[in-house]
């Protein structure tokens, strides 16, 4: 059975929003699961990507009359900037009813959220545009570190590569995980991220602090992970009550000390794992203590295993000089 699936398009799109996932689901067709592609247009023909190449004879939205499996609607950064226009909107509403799945790559998100898809669901877009998202939509539960997402038949990821990664899942969910990892062997790639993947470390993704106090204490969180920092603890170093940095805490980095510990530690863990440490050593190194904390920490923040993560992302080869 072949699977239609379509890629809405635009001026200004950006161009391996599209090639990336096009280029898994013709690498699937290689290994004999067969999808047809084609790209749709608001109003047919020429479109040209924010790189200047033309994407030609594309298909209007009333001609794309195969059944349609999927729609993936492609990112841009006017789309977080200036929202999308009302020919977009009414083309991605059209082929989205038809439509089995809905895939959104980067901005394209704000295309589905615009529609109200993504109302009381959860949802991923690039990191730059998580915030305009979360504003401009309050009802979308924008998860920003999330490279994929799926919240019922509403598939969103995060940016540019991140769009290779969704397409990879929606064939594994399709065809399983062996043609998963054979099109992602094919492609160079990781051996599909998981979704949970933040798509930065806490260290990138967490604005500065603005005040000493507080910025005193994250860097010393940053710098040795596995020492003390019970809210007791943190709050004695800082010569402020527990009440008042946990004020601080939200007030300058939207979380509880706790939460932002733990992200740290999450941090430290998956760069032991990757640089060859157990499960063990990394519970143990990274401050999270026990195996079983260490799991816990993953399946929530991640939707993975500490085994399972280590597996897609260390390299066992030697690279040589």
């Amino acid at each position: 059975m072949t699977r239609q699936v379509a890629f809405l398009v635009f001026d200004g799109v950006t161009l391996l929003d599209v090639s990336g996932p096009l280029e898994v689901f013709h690498q699937a067709g290689r290994l004999g699961h067969p999808y047809g592609t084609l790209l749709v247009s608001p109003c047919g023909g020429t479109v040209t990507a924010s790189n200047g190449v033309a994407l030609a004879d594309t298909a209007a939205p009333q001609d794309a009359d195969a059944p349609l499996d999927t729609l993936v609607v492609a990112g841009a950064d006017h789309l977080a900037t200036r929202g999308p226009d009302e020919h977009l909107l009414s083309a991605a509403d059209g082929l989205a009813g038809r439509a089995r799945r809905v895939a959104s790559v980067c901005s394209g998100a704000f295309v589905l959220a615009a529609l109200g898809l993504l109302d009381d669901r959860r949802a991923t877009t690039h990191w730059r545009h998580a915030p305009a998202l979360a504003l401009r939509h309050p009802r979308v539960r924008v998860e920003p570190d999330a490279l994929h997402i799926r919240d019922g038949r509403y598939h969103t990821s995060a940016g540019i590569s991140a769009g290779i990664d969704l397409a990879l899942a929606l064939v594994e969910h399709d065809h399983g995980a062996e043609t998963a990892r054979a099109i992602a062997r094919e492609l160079v790639v990781f051996m599909q991220r998981p979704g949970g993947q933040s798509q930065f470390s806490t260290a990138l993704a967490t604005p500065p602090a603005r005040s000493d106090l507080l910025r005193t204490l994250t860097d010393a969180v940053l710098a040795d992970p596995a020492a003390e920092h019970t809210l007791p603890a943190m709050a004695a170093t800082a010569a402020v009550s527990p009440r008042h940095l946990t004020r601080l805490f939200q007030a300058e980095l939207h979380t509880t000390p706790a939460r932002w510990v733990e992200r740290v530690r999450l941090d430290r863990a998956q760069q032991l794992l990757l640089d060859g440490h157990g499960v063990t050593a990394a519970a143990r190194l990274s401050g999270l203590g026990s195996d079983e904390t260490l799991r816990r920490a993953f399946a929530r923040r991640l939707g993975t295993t500490p085994t399972e993560y280590r597996n897609r992302f260390a390299t066992t080869s030697d690279l040589g000089t």
